[in-house]
Order: structure tokens, then C-alpha cells, then sequence
């Protein structure tokens, strides 16, 4: 025990003799938690630039503008008699949407004619695209209700019965789970468990890597000749860094305001499952590929696409089978899909249980093989050293 012991501050004097590594695992957490937290505050899309080409210039299409600019997702940047140049200037201005009212609008809605309100989308940036034409569809559906139901009262009828008349059915939307649509709730934890797992990946790629490198493998050897017993001593390091950088991270859900329930039990078994996951799939890296350079590379080609392959964004039913084979390998592809029925759906250890299976299965495979193959590593080292 005491060799061990011995050991261990040995191995905190290498973790912090090695600036990469530190600079990795202590600083990139949150410096990136606190830069994606800043970059979703807003939390919505608003003020979205538009054009209103108005070839019309009526009293009709005054309001329709008033009601634009009052509208908090748009941003009115320019209203014209004549489209211009504006295919031109949309790249350059980055217009989100153009919308069009031809000659004659309000003297074709007087006489019932239907007349047409062209939206030209800018479809470049699909989130601003679906953004402004929700908007731009609520200013003008709202307009056109009321014009409807203005003539229907001009012809007589009691507005209660001309708005009856104009709507055979409600709908109510009734949002569950973010009902307000804040991004920020929504992509924020998805990042910082994808940030995490890349972090353990790229600092445990490092540890047995560099000890190959500079010769530090042969002098462990001597110490302990189990490739469990060097696994554990090289864990345990980062086994007691994780809880505090897993702290700091909750810490920014709560200084950002992010409304998911993350304190709780079920969720801590995640975070560590999803860290000793990580461990193990940065630490076989670390085994198998004894350079630390080739390892960290491997590791970030491998953790780069995760968070996109996870269907914490884009829907895993969307995915092709063979790629989300793939996903299904990766620690945080498990770890974000049992976050989202804990943190926004209240579910308990029986709903995240298939996805506590993956990760234990990952955790299995990952420690098996990488004290296989590092116990012949060990045993390599130790008949040359005899030889």
C-alpha cells in the first residue's frame, strides 16, 4: 500500500509536470462551458433582418408593416416601393427573409380576389430560415383573421358570430418539457457532456502514452507487474479530479439559469458511468497506440462527430443503421439520450436503464481489453529487461 501510495504521487507529479495535459483537463471544461453558455444566453432567435418590398403603398399594408416591426423575432431593416437588387444584397446583408406585396393588395382583398404576399426565404441558415417564417406566418395569419372577420361584421353579422363564422375549430398548443423554447436549455448539457467526454478522452490518451514514450513504462513495471493493479493507479488520479470538474460544470446550469433537474440521484449514476466510460475508451486508446500525438489524433476523429451522431440534435430514427451502429458505441451517445428523460422528463433508474447497460457494457469491454493487451505489454517489458 505504501508503494502504492508512492506511486500515486509520482503520477500527480507527472499529471502537473505536463502543461498539455493540464491545460486539457482543467481549463477546457470550462472555458468552453462558459463560452457556449454566453453564445445560447439570449436563449431565442430575434431580430431577425427582413425586407418589405411594398408595391402596393396602401393604408392596408402600412398596418401589415406596423405589425412587423412590432413583432419581437424580425427586424424591419428596409421597406422599398421596388425589389431592386435584392437577390444581390441578400448575401452581403444576410436578409433573412423578403417579403413581397404586389400592386393592387388591398384592392384585390376588398374585392375578394385572394391576392398573393410572397416570402422569399433565405434558406442558408435553416434555424434563422424556420425562425422567420414562423414569425413572418403568426404577423400575417393573425392580419388576415382580422380582416376576415372586419368584413364578415361589415356585412352584419355580431363579431361573436363573424368570428365563429371564420373559425369552424380552436387549436391549442398546450408546450411540455422548455414550453417557452429556450436554446439555451436545449443545447447547453448536450455540449458539456459531449465537452466532458472529449476531455477524458484527450487526457487519458496521454497517460500510459507518454510513459511509453519517455521510458517511464519500464520503471512501473518493476514497481507492479498487473496490468490491473497499473490501471488502477493510474486511474485513480482522474477518479478524484472528475467529481470537482463535474461540480463546476453543474455550477454552470445554475449561473446560466438552465431548467433541468440535474441534482439528483439517477443523474450522478450517469455522470459516472459516463466518466468511467470515457476512462475506458481514452485509456485503451492509450494502450494500443503507445504515441501520444497518433492517440489524442485517433480520439478526437473518434469524439469530434459525437455529439452530432448522439441524436441529441438531430433524431437517431433519421440516422442511417449502419452509422448509428457506430453512435452506439460512443459513451455520450447513451449518456445524453438517459439525460434528457432524467433532466427534462423526470424519469427514474427504470426509465434509463437500457442506456445504464450500454455504458456498463462499454465500460466492460474497454477495461477487459485494455488489461489484456497491457499485460502483454508488461510482460514483454519485463523478459527484456530480464533478457
Amino acid at each position: 500500500m505504501k508503494e502504492f501510495l508512492n506511486l500515486l504521487k509520482t503520477e500527480f507529479a507527472r499529471i502537473f509536470s505536463n502543461s498539455v495535459l493540464c491545460a486539457i483537463f482543467f481549463g477546457a471544461p470550462v472555458l468552453y462551458g462558459v463560452l457556449f453558455g454566453f453564445v445560447y444566453q439570449q436563449a431565442k432567435v430575434v431580430n431577425l433582418p427582413i425586407v418589405i418590398i411594398d408595391q402596393d403603398n396602401s393604408p392596408l399594408t402600412d398596418r401589415i408593416i406596423d405589425a412587423f416591426e412590432d413583432s419581437e423575432g424580425l427586424l424591419v431593416k428596409d421597406r422599398r416601393y421596388n425589389p431592386g437588387n435584392i437577390m444581390e444584397e441578400m448575401p452581403i446583408e444576410q436578409y433573412a427573409a423578403v417579403v413581397t406585396f404586389p400592386t393592387g393588395f388591398e384592392a384585390d382583398i376588398l374585392q375578394k380576389r385572394y391576392p398573393e404576399v410572397r416570402v422569399d426565404l433565405n434558406m442558408a441558415n435553416i434555424l434563422n430560415a424556420n425562425t422567420a417564417s414562423k414569425n413572418i406566418q403568426q404577423v400575417l395569419m393573425t392580419l388576415n383573421a382580422g380582416i376576415e372577420i372586419e368584413g364578415l361584421k361589415k356585412q352584419g353579422l355580431p363579431p361573436a358570430v363573424a368570428m365563429a363564422s371564420y373559425e369552424s375549430f380552436k387549436v391549442n398548443f398546450n408546450k411540455l418539457y422548455n414550453s417557452t423554447g429556450n436554446y439555451l436549455d436545449f443545447m447547453l448539457p448536450g455540449l458539456l457532456g459531449a465537452i466532458m467526454q472529449q476531455v477524458i478522452f484527450l487526457a487519458m490518451a496521454l497517460v500510459f502514452a507518454r510513459d511509453f514514450e519517455d521510458g517511464y513504462f519500464g520503471e512501473l513495471v518493476k514497481k507492479g507487474k498487473s496490468s490491473v493493479y497499473l490501471i488502477a493507479l493510474k486511474t485513480m488520479p482522474f477518479v478524484l479530479f472528475l467529481p470537482v470538474m463535474w461540480l463546476i460544470m453543474s455550477r454552470l446550469f445554475v449561473f446560466f439559469n438552465v431548467q433541468a433537474n440535474i441534482f439528483n440521484l439517477p443523474m450522478l449514476v450517469l455522470v459516472s458511468l459516463l466518466s468511467l466510460a470515457s476512462i475506458g475508451v481514452g485509456m485503451l486508446f492509450s494502450i494500443a497506440i503507445p504515441n501520444q500525438l497518433k492517440a489524442t489524433e485517433l480520439l478526437m476523429v473518434m469524439s469530434t462527430p459525437a455529439f452530432v451522431l448522439s441524436g441529441f440534435t438531430w433524431p437517431s430514427l433519421a440516422i442511417p443503421p449502419f452509422i448509428n451502429g457506430i453512435a452506439q458505441t460512443i459513451p455520450v451517445t447513451h449518456f445524453l439520450s438517459a439525460f434528457r428523460k432524467v433532466a427534462y422528463y423526470g424519469g427514474s433508474f427504470a426509465d434509463i436503464l437500457p442506456e445504464i447497460k450500454m455504458l456498463l457494457v462499454i465500460i466492460a469491454i474497454t477495461f477487459t481489453v485494455m488489461a489484456l493487451i497491457l499485460q502483454i505489454k508488461i510482460n514483454r517489458t519485463r523478459r527484456r529487461s530480464m533478457a
